[in-house]
């Protein structure tokens, strides 16, 4: 699965006016860190990095209780750099030898059951695809959206789990398990 840029996000979250770090996190997480919401420590090395590559500056410097809180807007180069990032297409990801692959291999080798992985996972992915059908019952529409995509991901792995399974004594044969 390709990696989110938080960078290039926390840029795009600034092109829609100036923000305090803390801000900057709490926009992130309620659009995109749902499943895994972004640490202040990454949050504030991100925008450090931002500010060394001349992407953001420090607008204002306000005191408050603890540290000071710095309020960050994007520059001209971190607009630019944002809609570079949005024009590039994302590599898609072919999963051309995943983990799942490998386990049934070795399991094959070792004399164990690949059958059993696949049922495993099976029932893995089954209860994940209800786990999203629930969600996204109840979410908006960004969020419908997000879980069609991971369901649409785990409808073609079951298929491959199938397909996988029809095919275990052959693979048996071919890798002289």
């Amino acid at each position: 699965m390709a990696v989110m840029s938080i960078g290039h996000t926390l840029l795009g979250l600034l092109e829609t006016g100036p923000r305090h770090g803390y801000d900057l996190k709490r926009a992130f997480d309620e659009r995109f860190g749902h499943d895994r919401p972004l640490h202040y420590g990454q949050v504030y090395s991100t925008m450090s990095r931002l500010l060394k590559n001349g992407l953001v500056e420090v607008e204002g410097v306000e005191p408050g209780g603890g540290p000071e809180r710095k309020r960050y807007a994007i520059t001209e180069a971190g607009v630019t750099d944002v809609a570079d990032w949005l024009a590039q297409p994302e590599k898609p990801e072919p999963y051309l030898q995943s983990t799942l692959y490998t386990k049934v291999v070795l399991a094959l080798l070792t004399h164990r059951s690949a059958a059993d992985i696949l049922d495993t996972q099976r029932t893995e992915h089954l209860r994940l695809m209800r786990e999203l059908t629930r969600r996204k019952q109840d979410g908006d529409l960004a969020d419908q959206l997000i879980c069609d995509h991971a369901l649409f991901h785990l409808d073609a792995d079951l298929r491959w789990l199938e397909l996988t399974a029809a095919r275990l004594g052959r693979l048996a044969e071919e890798i002289g398990a």
